[in-house]
């Protein structure tokens, strides 16, 4: 398809039904309606027929593909735009005739495996690949002439199946995460879904309704029809890194988010509809149960731990059952495996004992079949995190990788396998099931054949599942969207003035003298001094220097801190990195070199340190507190929340402290000054600091990891405990305690809580 394919759309009205867009397929005409030709006959079949239920359709057009084609269907990986291409900069592409497809070959590695790959035409043509992860960040005109040529590219094939490409979240501000939230600032920008729980907590649920309404109109206007999201994680180890993509630590408010966005980005509580965008719900049974903070990506993190009895049920399984009821389309499960020696009695929803197979959760049955689907009620698709069949296939390193596919589809009940096109890994699977492979070769020790092969059977289960989805979302009659409308969509300002509202909405107010809000009156003849305080020192300048600029012309601003009347300080920390373990826990406090201990193999503490910085300069608050309120002034700081900071170094020395999550910096000003008065609530509990996040020798943590940070006291000794009974969270020095739900209001002469 060398020309653009957003040209060249024919569409044929349906009177009482949905338009058929096609740029080269054979339309059907019969009792009056239009029909798409998907198997290329030119005859009219059961499957062609849009006014058939979605599974019916898909049962019987996977009869019809062959086992290549639906082999190539069991696998989703990443894919690159032939004008967007940060993720792998030294590669040159080449590009189609449409100026869109990258048609150069390309041997790359990520963290997931190596591959070498053909370029798009070929991939979809001849490989069948029908299942494409996005990363890059394209505007939205680039992004659907991207998607309009891939499904023009599909329609060449003889048997037409549409090209369901995925995405992380794109519509959250914050730092850009490689598989986790890829691509933002081109869509309408809300605070970090952390922001979006805090604000919902201080308000109302109409906001997740209008954050479902605005992803799935900007989504669906530019064909872009799957999302990898959102997270059901309860946070119940502050040391996760991957807590700022979660709601929270509240499964109560997490399932009722999910109950709004489920239905809000789909279209319905039934499921996905034509106008919908189909939701993959992770990361089950629940990410937030850590050994200590460690995460799957990693060996040290394998392990999904429950040393609380009937924390599972009680805890992690409420939001993935919401999203279930909901009737997600997909649900991801989590790399790790449970530990059975490390948790205590868990209880399925039968009131049986949970059995803790020690397999990655993609290939446990008892959890994926027993528990999910058939005490759950799930009915839609398992897909799979990305690269358990090469780097984290943890439980199953024993197994090669056709065994590992072969196991997850049939043990685990996967039906879409994310991280590389191992199509010939799936073929081996397949052919193992008919062949003598093991009458020549001995199964592996604790598992039978019918476990590692893929069988017809399961391969039809699996395919049709994913079907399903396409037939429902209307994929086959129109995947073509038109890119000026979608640019018009991206760019409604009605979506960002909602975007920031939210933004000013997320911001919680944690304490107040009642420095703020900072009127007209309280700045008249003042100086204020400004800083934004990161990781990285660069990064810090940079931020500084922005928000100078914000602040010029609203204050008199002073360039020294010793004569400055107020201090508005920025506090952006970071601690750890997504992918790798850090030599010890992640660090929560914030700091700048602080000696703790390393841990060994084990994730035990050991007897060597290292120095960790979560925020450069950290010692200078003190220093800067100390000027400033030693000429009579205050000193005001907002803390940007991607994890449960440990704030004992920043708070004390402050007369006001707020704290956003991902919340821009206007936002934040706007509170400050007093132009929207806060409303937000803490979505999660701030650890009052090492002491109730100390590890023994032994590897266990005196504040239970599968418990969330509101709950904890129950499990803490006594000797923690303050007179108020309280020990987790943190305490500050006007006597507040920085726990689930808190947040101050303006006042007069008292400050308003929930």
């Amino acid at each position: 398809m060398a020309k653009n394919a957003s040209k060249c759309v024919r569409y044929y009205e349906n009177a009482d039904g949905p338009v058929i867009g096609t740029v080269s397929r054979t339309v059907i005409e019969k009792d009056g309606l239009y029909f798409k030709d998907l198997d290329g006959s030119g005859k009219f079949q059961d499957y062609d027929d849009w006014r058939l239920l979605p599974e019916e359709r898909a049962r019987a057009y996977v009869k019809v593909l062959t086992t290549e084609e639906k082999i190539a269907q069991l696998f989703i990986s990443d894919w690159r735009m032939g004008k967007y291409l940060s993720q792998f900069p030294e590669h040159e592409p080449k590009l189609d005739g449409s100026g869109t497809l990258d048609e150069a070959e390309f041997t790359g590695r990520t963290i997931f495996g190596e591959q070498h790959l053909p370029g798009t035409t070929v991939l979809l043509k001849e490989w069948f690949a029908r299942h494409l992860i996005l990363r890059a960040n394209p505007t939205p005109e680039d992004l659907t002439d991207w998607l309009n040529q891939l499904q023009a590219v599909a329609e060449e094939c003889r048997h037409f199946v549409p090209v369901q490409v995925a995405s992380n979240s794109r519509n959250e501000s914050g730092e850009l995460v490689f598989g986790m939230n890829d691509a933002g600032g081109v869509f309408a920008s809300w605070p970090g879904t952390l922001g979006i729980a805090a604000a919902v907590k201080g308000d109302s649920m109409e906001l997740a309704d209008e954050f479902a309404g605005c992803v799935r109109r900007q989504w669906n206007a530019v064909g872009l029809r799957k999302g990898y999201m959102y997270m059901a994680d309860v946070v119940s180890d502050p040391r996760w890194q991957r807590t700022y993509g979660t709601f929270g630590e509240d499964p109560e408010l997490i399932a009722e988010m999910f109950r709004h966005i489920i239905p809000g980005i789909q279209g319905s509580r039934e499921g996905v509809t034509a106008e919908g965008v189909a939701m993959t719900v992770k990361h089950f049974p629940g990410g937030g149960a850590r050994e200590n903070g460690f995460d799957p990506h990693y060996k040290m993190g394998q392990w999904n731990v429950y040393p609380t009895r009937d924390s599972l049920e009680r805890y992690h399984l409420p939001p993935f059952q919401a999203a279930v009821d909901c009737r997600a389309s997909s649900i991801m499960p989590y790399y790790a495996k449970p530990s059975g020696r490390k948790s205590s009695s868990q209880k399925d929803l039968e009131g049986k004992d949970m059995t803790m197979e020690p397999y990655g959760f993609a290939y446990n049955k008892p959890f994926m079949e027993d528990l999910l689907r058939r005490q759950m009620g799930f009915q839609g698709y398992i897909n799979s995190d990305t690269g358990i069949v090469h780097n984290m296939c943890w439980g199953v390193e024993m197994l090669d990788e056709a065994e590992r596919i072969g196991f997850a589809v049939n043990h685990g009940g996967v039906d879409l396998i994310s991280g590389l096109f191992d199509n010939q890994y799936g073929r081996q699977a397949y052919e193992r099931a008919y062949n003598d492979h093991y009458e020549k070769h001995p199964v592996p020790a604790g598992f039978s054949k019918e476990e590692l092969v893929l069988t017809e059977e399961a391969l039809d289960r699996a395919v049709s599942r994913t079907l399903t989805e396409m037939f429902a979302l209307g994929m086959f009659e129109n995947p073509y969207r038109d890119p000026g409308q979608a640019a018009n969509v991206i760019a409604d300002p009605k979506d960002r003035e909602k975007a920031m509202e939210a933004h000013r909405k997320s911001v919680v107010l944690l304490k107040n003298d009642g420095t703020l809000p900072l009127t007209k009156e309280k700045l008249e003849g003042k100086k204020v001094y400004a800083e934004c305080f990161c990781k990285d020192e660069e990064a810090a300048d940079r931020a500084s220097a922005s928000l100078r600029e914000q602040l010029q012309g609203q204050v008199c601003l002073t360039q020294d801190w010793r004569e400055a009347d107020y201090a508005i300080l920025f506090l952006n920390p970071s601690s750890g990195e997504y992918f790798n373990a850090t030599p010890g826990y992640l660090e929560l406090d914030l700091c700048d070199g602080k000696e703790v201990p390393d841990v060994d193999e084990d994730g035990r503490p050991t007897q060597r340190t290292h120095r960790e910085t979560t925020l450069a300069g950290a010692g200078r608050i003190r220093e800067i507190s100390r000027a400033v309120r030693g000429r009579g002034g205050k000193v005001i700081a907002s803390l940007n929340v991607t994890l449960a900071w440990q704030v004992g170094n920043a708070e004390p020395f402050c007369d006001a402290f707020l704290c956003g999550f991902d919340t821009c910096q206007a936002a934040v000003l706007d509170v400050i000054f007093g132009r929207f008065a806060p409303t937000g609530r803490l979505p999660l509990t701030f650890p009052r600091g090492d002491e109730v996040l100390k590890v023994d020798a032994h590897g266990v943590c005196v504040s239970p990891n599968d418990v969330p940070g509101y709950d904890k006291d129950r499990y803490l000794p006594d000797s923690l405990k303050d007179e108020n009974g309280k020990a987790y969270a943190y305490r500050d020095t006007a006597g507040s305690y920085y726990e689930l739900d808190f947040g101050l209001r303006f006042r007069e002469e008292s400050f308003e809580r929930k």
